[in-house]
């Protein structure tokens, strides 16, 4: 479920996925819902382009470490391709 930043207080959170497109992003918000996930979602640039390099708003999206593994899976197995996790 989406959480605000509060909620987690210091803890620290993963990237878990950066929707590049509202559609994308409002997917995976739906996919990371029905899985019962806790998440926060920050508005953050990225650079996108090959050709023609700019940087561009995305929706950056963070879980806990320990549900990494199941959001990641959750994402994969609905054609998305999450971040590896951090060491």
């Amino acid at each position: 479920m989406r959480q605000p930043p509060e909620f987690f207080g210091d803890e620290e959170l993963d990237l878990l996925y950066i929707g590049k497109k509202l559609r994308q992003s409002q997917r995976v918000e739906a996919l990371l819902d029905e899985a019962g996930v806790d998440y926060a979602i920050e508005v953050d640039y990225y650079v996108g382009g090959v050709l023609f390099r700019s940087e561009r708003a995305g929706a950056f999206f963070y879980v806990r470490p320990e549900d990494f593994g199941r959001a990641a899976g959750t994402l994969s197995g609905a054609g998305f391709e999450p971040m590896t996790q951090p060491g």
